[in-house]
């Protein structure tokens, strides 16, 4: 009778799911479940496909989960694939764990849905999240048409820097910590305003500082590197691979790029630092605030002029030796920044330190923003938009 059962569930399953016999791993938890949030409904979509083949290269081991939500306009459907190994590099072969259909990809509850699911299926010790698309930092600039991240163009929207805060916090909770690795696979993401969003539920948090190059990052090298690493290693010796690997590949492309990675357990002091600092502005006089102005044009910056580089801009002002400005602060802040900097690789940027931050240099640009900018966690933790209004209104 049991026997009778057991093929008869056995039938039942195998008429209605498409899974693979890797598909579903053992009870027992892994190291590291690895998923990528890959939103593929936009101009980006073939990168999707290429970097799908990349993880492929390697596939999931005897440590490590490699799931994937692939949402692609080729497709026009989205897919969940628990990715294996093979040697065709033109064609995804992982099978399909579970076809979802049009799934909007712009939506945060998406993202809350495929960590539960992802880590109810494939349970690890340690869990790194990577949401894949376009981004632009905390802020959309007029005419532009990416707005912070993961834009869908199938539905129009995308998610919010204060949505995706609010994402990995349910998705901590699902996990039962804090996520051990989250990163963006996306351009303009390395700031000190995203990182303090996610600081609740994040430990360690990847980005680029400037736009990424379209090819994105190199799955097979960060898998290759990854597995070799010892049952000691932990979630900073995973970031310290990616960011060495990223700015190999596209250092051979000769192409311009920046990966860097936050250790969110310093961002405290960091941001206290920041706090005196801003504090101290309220003695410059217009004269040196027309210095700063001119720092902050002078510093390391990205696609968008007011996303400056932190580390850059304060070696800038401390060369001002403004005497209002306490170096004492200046000093604490930089020392504070390279805890928080834990790996920074870049390619073409030879002064940006790993972390960018909001500095309007023009009243028209700190207009725009600063409603939005008072309401985020970074500048009640600082009070920098003080110092951004000041900055932007020197004359």
């Amino acid at each position: 009778m049991r026997l009778i059962l057991t093929a008869l569930v056995a039938l039942i399953f195998n008429l209605t799911s498409n899974t693979s016999a890797h598909a579903i791993p053992s009870a027992q938890p892994k190291e590291w479940t690895f998923l990528i949030y890959l939103n593929g409904n936009n101009n980006l979509d073939s990168y999707g496909k290429m970097n799908i083949n990349q993880m492929e290269k390697i596939g999931s081991t005897a440590k490590i989960n490699v799931v994937v939500q692939w949402a692609s306009l080729e497709n026009k459907k989205t897919q969940r694939l628990y990715i294996t190994k093979d040697a065709d590099t033109n064609k995804v072969t992982s099978k399909i764990v579970e076809d979802m259909g049009q799934v909007d990809m712009g939506d945060y509850h998406s993202v809350i849905d495929f960590v539960k699911w992802g880590s109810q299926n494939y349970p690890a010790q340690h869990y790194f999240v990577d949401i894949w698309d376009h981004g632009s930092g905390w802020h959309l600039k007029p005419g532009e048409t990416m707005k912070d991240i993961s834009w869908d163009d199938v539905s129009g929207n995308h998610i919010t820097t204060e949505q995706l805060a609010t994402a990995l916090t349910e998705s901590s909770k699902i996990i039962g910590h804090k996520i051990d690795i989250y990163g963006s696979d996306a351009c303009l993401m390395a700031m000190v305003e995203i990182a303090q969003q996610v600081n609740d539920s994040v430990s360690v948090f990847l980005g680029s500082e400037e736009t990424e190059p379209a090819d994105g990052w190199p799955y097979d090298a960060l898998l290759a590197g990854w597995n070799k690493l010892s049952a000691t290693s932990t979630s900073k010796d995973v970031a310290n691979i990616l960011t060495k690997e990223y700015a190999n590949y596209y250092k051979a492309k000769s192409s311009n790029a920046t990966l860097s990675a936050f250790d969110l357990s310093f961002l405290a002091p960091l941001n206290a630092s920041i706090k005196k600092f801003s504090t101290s502005f309220n003695g410059l006089n217009n004269g040196d605030l027309k210095k700063v102005n001119q720092a902050a044009k002078d510093s390391t910056h990205f696609a968008d002029d007011d996303y400056v580089d932190f580390g850059d801009f304060i070696d800038h002002v401390q060369s001002l030796k403004i005497k209002k400005l306490n170096q004492s602060i200046i000093t604490e802040i930089n020392n504070n920044t390279k805890n928080f900097v834990i790996s920074n690789n870049t390619v073409g940027f030879p002064k940006a330190q790993g972390v960018s931050i909001w500095i309007p240099t023009d009243s028209s640009t700190y207009s725009e923003y600063a409603d939005r900018y008072s309401r985020m966690g970074f500048d009640h933790e600082t009070q920098w938009g003080d110092v951004a209004k000041k900055i932007a209104n020197a004359k």
